[in-house]
């Protein structure tokens, strides 16, 4: 099962020069950190790779050149057989979202996203999902600043099963989010 920390949005150093500690702690514990852009600057960049787990991100839309030229502007990352994970900075208005990011990554099970700073999952009815974590320093106009963790695994048969995700407040007090915090739809559960 893997076990992969999402954020996106740091904006570091404008919004801080450090990740809130309850953050820190979740990206050391997880195998994965995905980081859907607006790092900012390389200084960044090079703070959440040193925390330890292999980092995967793309570039978002206020980096620097140096970001710019380091990072892509979209990733994909096998979670486990046959469960491929996507990744994008500004997945584009709400409006035909989820149809929009499944055709740009065909072969995903998940896609996570940035830009809006608002925690959102949705998924389709044949388990495909998008994400966005919110971000851990800049919550805009939302309630907390925000995470995600995604766990992800081989299904029986082979095959890949559905990402499971779930929502963390990372300022004070920090823990998992109330469903009413977090936009979106789920799946249903049965």
């Amino acid at each position: 099962m893997a076990r992969v920390a999402l954020i996106s949005d740091t904006h570091m150093p404008r919004r801080g020069r450090a990740l809130p500690p309850a953050c820190l702690e979740r990206l050391r514990a997880a195998d994965l950190i995905v980081h859907a852009g607006d790092w900012s600057d390389m200084a960044a960049v090079e703070l959440v790779r040193a925390v330890g787990p292999p980092v995967v991100g793309v570039r978002g839309n206020v980096e620097d050149a140096a970001v710019r030229a380091a990072l892509p502007e979209t990733a994909e990352v096998e979670l486990a057989p046959g469960v491929r994970l996507g990744v994008v900075h500004d997945a584009g208005p709400e409006a035909g979202r989820l149809a929009r990011l499944r055709r740009r990554f065909p072969g995903a099970a998940a896609v996570v996203f940035g830009h809006s700073h608002i925690p959102l999952w949705e998924v389709a009815a044949d388990g495909f999902a998008i994400v966005n974590p919110g971000s851990p320093t800049d919550r805009r106009r939302q309630p907390r600043c925000t995470m995600a963790e995604l766990e992800a695994g081989p299904a029986a048969g082979g095959g890949g099963a559905a990402p499971r995700v779930r929502f963390l407040a990372v300022d004070a007090p920090a823990g998992p989010l109330a469903d009413g915090l977090v936009r979106g739809r789920r799946p249903a559960r049965g």
